[in-house]
């Protein structure tokens, strides 16, 4: 390939072929024009393609005359551009799909290919990839549509996702698919942008079995008027992880807060930070070797709970410092309020000052190493000795109890069990029944527990009010489906463990920002139809293979070429994208365009300095 580098090509393909018009075979050349071109599988070359029109002058019905182009060109370069097809499907799969950087395309590219790009002409090309993506997935909508209906149906899962109140990315996925439906960017996560999403899904691909939600407060009412608007009959389901988190929030919440409160107003976190860096500048710079006197000194079996002298037992304290600020190493990565971090910095703190009154107990021979055990115990002290952080953490830790059950009869204590059954479900279903009439029949009905009693009815209001929506995730399908019954997830994990979080961290990967706001905020909405690229099932449907994905492009715009020179262009989908962006509360980067700029400074400004009578309101 790089032996042909520049190469010039004739493209000059055979004049036969009839006239879509007068279905004449009589072509005279019109012109012969020069071209570029850059591809995966030709390298860089020149083209001279002949363009031929009609003999007989004729005219589509858009009033251009007919022609007939290279058909080779048209196959391999994207129109109006010296890029070929199958190097925008590599640029966008490396961007979208492994979430590289630009500098290293371009590397990949000319290590593999021979083939130089600039980064803008990544960034252009990887934009387009995601547009030719969608315009794929509209095309093919009728097949995917088929397969969703030869399966039964299509559970929809919806969740959005955002990054500080930007970049609102709103999802539609079939469930037992797992493929991306539809990918929108709302301006705020609000009922009456979702609804029109949802709908055009839903006219596109058909009416799902059953809807999977969370709780949020825009997405429970847009999905209500779905149903209605549709007339489904269909189980409306509430994600049970949602439910726990919504349950544990209200229920932990306020002790949890009282109790963070408490650990500033008392300062125990700032106070021991300062003995830790304080006994770091003593020790000096010889980190290695302090780091394993700690190490050998946590192997040591004699028995005994003594700290040796000198500068190990001074790496020793603060060490043990340390390790009662590392509380976020109790975590399990599920969050509040599935982890309570300032319980756990409690427990750990009360731990440490056990740890040092044993220490203490059989004191080393050097008094520098007693003194930083003391001062240690001395920033610990409050924990143990203020009534209030015994009588918060008592009320959390009891109200936690209660929760950590409720996760245990949904069986959400750790990852979602997999290939559950309707057994399964059903038995669930019996135990959070019985497992609530337990807890009203346990309920003290005076005395001096008041927080048991209102902890238990807030679990037992959020049952009665979401308990419709928790059940129905066995489906019956139709006999031309096999019939049978299957399954629907009980969690929105499909969008959030397998989607969002990947996403997340591979444009994190990608640009190397920990806040995502601008790149969630300027990321295509139709990007997120690129992971379906993953499913075989998918890629069989639209394209044959990912190999082919190219040739799928190009037959896109020879379609649509064809379709515009005869006027039977289907007419464009309501444009979404102008709906998403109405008029709402949030400042959306179409408004902000508009709002934050000098000009806009200076009128208001102005005005405002203006001697105006004030209005009479």
């Amino acid at each position: 390939m790089q032996a042909t580098a520049g190469a010039f090509i004739i493209a000059n393909e055979s004049s036969s072929g009839h006239c879509a018009v007068c279905n004449n075979d009589h072509w005279c050349v019109q012109k012969t024009v020069s071209r570029q071109g850059r591809t995966l599988a030709h390298g860089h070359f020149a083209a001279r393609e002949t363009v031929r029109v009609c003999a007989q002058g004729c005219r589509h019905p858009d009033g251009t005359k007919v022609t007939r182009h290279s058909a080779s060109l048209c196959g391999q370069l994207l129109p109006a551009s010296n890029a070929g097809y199958d190097m925008m499907v590599f640029v966008g799969l490396r961007r979208f799909r492994e979430h590289q950087q630009r500098p290293e395309i371009i590397t990949a590219l000319q290590a593999k290919y021979g083939v130089s790009l600039c980064e803008a002409e990544v960034s252009h090309l990887a934009k387009h990839f995601v547009e030719y993506v969608a315009r794929l997935h509209r095309a093919r909508a009728g097949e995917l549509k088929a397969a969703l209906i030869s399966d039964g149906g299509w559970p929809m899962h919806v969740d959005a996702t955002g990054e500080q109140g930007r970049g609102t990315l709103f999802i539609v996925m079939a469930g037992w698919r797992q493929w991306v439906l539809g990918a929108y960017k709302p301006a705020t996560e609000n009922a009456e942008l979702l609804l029109p999403c949802m709908r055009e899904t839903v006219k596109r691909f058909g009416a799902p079995c059953s809807v999977m939600r969370d709780m949020g407060r825009a997405i429970t009412p847009a999905i209500n008027d779905l149903v209605e608007e549709f007339g489904l009959n269909i189980p409306v389901l509430t994600c049970h992880q949602h439910f726990l988190a919504d349950v544990g929030t209200d229920l932990l919440e306020p002790s949890h807060a009282e109790l963070r409160e408490l650990f500033r107003r008392t300062k125990v976190r700032p106070r021991l930070r300062e003995l830790i860096r304080e006994l770091g500048r003593r020790l000096g710079e010889s980190n290695e070797e302090t780091r394993q006197t700690v190490l050998d000194w946590q192997t040591m079996t004699d028995g005994g709970h003594r700290i040796p002298p000198g500068r190990d037992g001074i790496a020793v304290v603060r060490s043990i410092g340390q390790w009662t600020l590392d509380f976020a190493a109790e975590a399990t990565g599920s969050d509040f309020p599935f982890d309570r971090p300032y319980l756990d910095l409690y427990d750990r703190c009360l731990e440490t000052l056990r740890a040092t009154d044993a220490f203490l107990h059989s004191q080393p021979d050097d008094p520098e190493v007693v003194g930083s055990l003391k001062r240690l115990h001395k920033r610990l002290a409050p924990v143990a000795s203020d009534v209030p952080f015994r009588q918060v953490a008592y009320r959390l830790r009891r109200r936690a109890s209660l929760f950590d059950e409720l996760r245990d009869v949904l069986r959400l204590a750790a990852d979602p069990p997999k290939d559950e059954t309707m057994l399964d479900l059903e038995e669930m279903h019996h135990q959070l029944d019985e497992w609530v009439a337990s807890l009203k029949r346990d309920r003290p009905e005076r005395g001096p527990a008041q927080d048991i009693r209102d902890a238990i009815d807030l679990i037992v209001d959020h049952v009665n009010r979401h308990g419709k929506n928790l059940w129905g995730h066995a489906i019956v399908l139709p006999q031309s489906a096999g019939g049978g019954v299957r399954l629907v997830e009980r969690t929105n994990f499909l969008l959030e463990g397998l989607y969002f979080k990947p996403l997340k961290h591979g444009e994190r990967r990608r640009s190397g920002h920990k806040n995502l706001s601008m790149e969630l905020e300027h990321l295509q909405a139709e990007a997120a139809l690129v992971p379906n690229l993953e499913r075989d099932d998918y890629v069989k449907i639209v394209c044959g293979s990912l190999d082919r994905l190219h040739e799928a492009f190009a037959q896109l715009d020879q379609t649509e070429r064809e379709q515009r020179q005869q006027g039977t262009l289907p007419a464009e989908d309501e444009n979404l994208a102008s709906v998403l962006q109405i008029a709402t509360s949030s400042l959306s980067p179409a408004d902000r365009r508009v709002v934050r700029t000098q000009n806009m400074d200076r009128r208001i400004r102005t005005a405002a300095a203006s001697r105006a009578p004030r209005s009479q309101i």
